[in-house]
């Protein structure tokens, strides 16, 4: 078969008007809004940032996020009376969990074997003691006080069914430690079911991301100074990690700031050797879970133990401010502020 001229002619301009229209689908990406909402949930303030199609889809699927949240602190609250975990609390059972309440509580029990019990949701009962003035009794009331509470904590006492969680009679429990930081991690999931690719939460300093920004760039994380929050101390970059910090430079039960909201499990006395722990770590109820588990351990104890966990860094700010960093944390560290 042969072509004329005109054939050849009328097939190079068809194969130049499919290549242009080929290049213009191909370089036109769609444009990206940029969303932001904070609300207050979970005794704190939680910010939702997306990048989405649109503004009015950008605030439909940040309401989603929200409303994940909100159900994530129906099931973990221990001070609201109509939660699950304020009822387990109460009742010391709670038949038919939600998935959340059951996912929460099988998490801790699995990271407290893994920081060997320096984790432990059961520490409430003392808490409750320090929050209700303990600290301003003589030290050998403190002690006899806290030897009686301490009797109600270990998180191996807790019984986790298919169908219940139970406590033995007095215990309660606490998701303090990795409520918000699983809550971080569940709102990302429902932004990328709704085909949101770029994300982040940061639910009251546990921050979780889902990919890059648009441009390319990671979502960065700035650690302040504990003495100065205007100074900043390093930044981290995530590409889809999640970061968490635990620090006794903010709550305190006494006015003197010698007892800090952070209590060691084993002792039931406030630990005193950090001022603050950062975790990065994939998964964002585990980042939080090892701020404290590592904060209670101590800068020593606590290197040693993240340098032997696969995926997981941390910086920790001792007593006297010496900066601890495990052995892989510079690959998340840059230059700048947030």
């Amino acid at each position: 078969m042969t072509f004329d001229r005109k054939q050849i002619m009328r097939a190079a301009c068809s194969l130049a008007i499919m290549f242009s229209i080929l290049g213009a689908g191909a370089c036109s990406a769609p444009k990206l809004t940029l969303y932001s909402e904070t609300r207050a949930l979970m005794g704190t303030f939680i910010t939702v940032t997306l990048y989405a199609e649109g503004e009015d889809f950008a605030a439909t699927a940040a309401d989603a996020a929200f409303g994940r949240i909100q159900e994530i602190e129906n099931a973990a609250s221990i001070f609201s009376e109509t939660a699950e975990a304020y009822l387990l609390n109460k009742n010391s059972y709670i038949y038919n969990p939600s998935p959340d309440l059951k996912k929460l509580v099988e998490l801790s029990l699995e990271y407290g074997n893994l920081t060997n019990g320096y984790f432990d949701i059961s520490v409430q009962p003392v808490l409750e003691l320090w929050e209700a003035g303990l600290w301003a009794e003589a030290p050998e009331v403190q002690q006899e006080q806290v030897n009686e509470a301490m009797k109600l904590v270990g998180y191996k006492k807790i019984k986790l069914t298919e169908d219940s969680i139970t406590l033995d009679n007095g215990m309660k429990i606490t998701l303090g430690g990795i409520a918000k930081g699983y809550a971080a991690g569940e709102a990302l999931k429902t932004l990328q079911s709704m085909g949101v690719q770029h994300a982040y939460v940061n639910a009251g300093g546990d921050t979780a991301s889902l990919g890059k920004k648009p441009d390319g760039t990671s979502w960065k994380v700035t650690l302040v100074n504990p003495d100065n929050t205007s100074e900043y101390i390093t930044s981290f970059a995530l590409n889809g990690e999640s970061v968490a910090t635990s620090g006794n430079y903010a709550r305190y039960f006494d006015p003197d700031k010698k007892a800090s909201h952070i209590l060691n499990p084993r002792t039931g006395y406030s630990e005193s050797g950090c001022v603050s722990v950062s975790i990065i770590a994939k998964d964002a109820s585990l980042a939080d879970a090892l701020a404290t588990a590592v904060f209670v351990m101590g800068p020593d104890e606590g290197i040693r133990f993240v340098d032997n966990l696969d995926g997981v860094e941390c910086m920790i700010i001792g007593n006297t401010l010496g900066i601890h960093r495990s052995r892989g944390l510079s690959k998340y560290e840059v230059e700048g502020e947030n």
